[in-house]
């Protein structure tokens, strides 16, 4: 089973994505921001994807969270989520990006393109 470390702020977005993610076969953990997803990697734990919104409250951005992720656990996959707008960044093959609000196929296509395999298919 794909672990997932799940970063949103906005509590009801949260919980709609943690929802996606463990129906679709994942082991999510969540965290409110970026500082408390730093803290949780911090612990040793480990984690095949990174799920994290680019705009949350705290020191730590999704774009850091992301990139200190990354050197603690090389090979990281990525997924950014944000409301703000398109995004100019070229995003590498580990990684994807989805516009808030996202629907189920939106996300599961930016899994697949990740090469993740879920579950169930709605």
């Amino acid at each position: 089973m794909s672990t997932v470390l799940l970063v949103e702020d906005e509590l009801l977005v949260r919980e709609l994505c943690l929802e996606d993610l463990t129906d679709a076969g994942f082991e999510v953990t969540a965290a409110n921001d970026g500082d408390e997803a730093l803290a949780i990697l911090r612990q040793g734990r480990t984690f095949d994807l990174l799920f994290t919104d680019i705009r949350m409250p705290g020191m730590t951005d999704g774009w850091e969270l992301a990139r200190v992720a990354k050197e603690i656990l090389p090979g990281l996959k990525v997924i950014y989520a944000t409301g703000m707008g398109e995004t100019d960044y070229e995003f590498p093959i580990t990684e994807a990006y989805v516009r808030k609000p996202y629907t189920l196929k939106e996300l599961r296509k930016a899994l697949d393109n990740l090469g993740f395999q879920f579950a169930t298919v709605n």
